[in-house]
This record gives C-alpha cells, structure tokens and sequence, in this order.
C-alpha cells in the first residue's frame, strides 16, 4: 500500500463519432483569448485542424498558435511558449494532439503567470503552484499515454540531460 491520499480528478471526457460538435459549447465558458497548440503537421493533413479553427471562428475567439511542440517537448519550447501565451493575455490554453502536446500544455498553464524559473520551481523542487493557472482544454487525435485524464506533464531539459514529470495537485 502507498498510504494515505487523496485523487481529484474533474476531466469530463466527449467519446465518439461526432465529439469534436461539443468542442463549441465548452468554449463558450472561456474568455476571447485562445492559444492553439499542436505538434507538426498531422493535423493540417488529417482535417482537424480545419475543423477546430471554423469552430474557434464561429465562436469568434482570438487565437494565437504555437506550433511545432515535438515528443518530449523542451523547456527551451516551454519558454517559447510563455511568451506567446503571455502576450496574447490567455484565457484557455487548447492542445490538439497527443500525449506531447497535451504534457506541454499542461506545463504551460502553471508557467504563465508564474513570476519565478519555471524549470527549478516545478521539476527540480516540486513545488505546487502558487499563482493564477490558465485552463486547458483538449482535442486528443492519438490515444495511449492517458495525458488527457491527468494533471501530470513530462519536460525535457536536454542541456541537462534530464526529463522530469511532475504531477501537478488538483
């Protein structure tokens, strides 16, 4: 037995043929700034790019992307990352992708308004998040590494030679 503790865990998960039509009604409970987020280009070539963009445009919500996130996403991507999400004032952060992608996100939404190094705060001390965390929503095109059903994320620090997961409370 691991002991005493507690699991949280408030994903409400759409399955099936035409789940993606419910990607319309959960945006309607985030503010105007969205960012996009997806790995390369596989979602422009199987259409759901497409498709998530006319349901962002019909919600008329303001998106900005961040393209490019690759398996084990870096922290030198991370950083990148904050940048955009910062300028563009983020008010849902939306992964369309794998387990990658969503890890990303998922590291992203506590790095935005986070006043200290990201890097040592949460992978090298653990720490918990202590400032304003943007929601993330997802649009999960591969199955597998159950990304979408936890608050986990795996960063990569190659100048380190580390690849550190932190699960993050609630």
């Amino acid at each position: 037995m691991l002991g005493n503790f507690t699991y949280c865990n408030p994903t409400k998960l759409y399955s099936g043929k035409d789940s993606l039509s419910h990607l319309q009604t959960e945006l309607k409970k985030y503010g105007k700034n969205i960012v996009l987020i997806y790995g390369t280009s596989s979602i422009k070539r199987n259409g759901i790019y497409d498709s998530v963009l006319k349901i962002l445009k019909k919600e008329d919500k303001n998106v900005v992307e961040i393209a490019n996130v690759m398996p084990n996403p870096t922290i030198d991507k991370l950083y990148e990352g904050i940048q955009i999400a910062r300028n563009h004032k983020a008010d849902l952060l939306l992964a369309v992708g794998g387990g990658s992608v969503i890890d990303y996100s998922k590291a992203l939404f506590v790095f935005i308004h986070c006043g200290e190094g990201p890097w040592e705060k949460y992978f090298i001390r653990f720490d918990e998040p202590d400032c304003e965390i943007v929601p993330v929503g997802c649009v999960l095109t591969m199955v597998g590494t159950g990304s979408e059903m936890n608050t986990g994320s795996v960063i990569t620090h190659p100048k380190e030679k580390l690849k550190i997961g932190h699960v993050f409370e609630d």
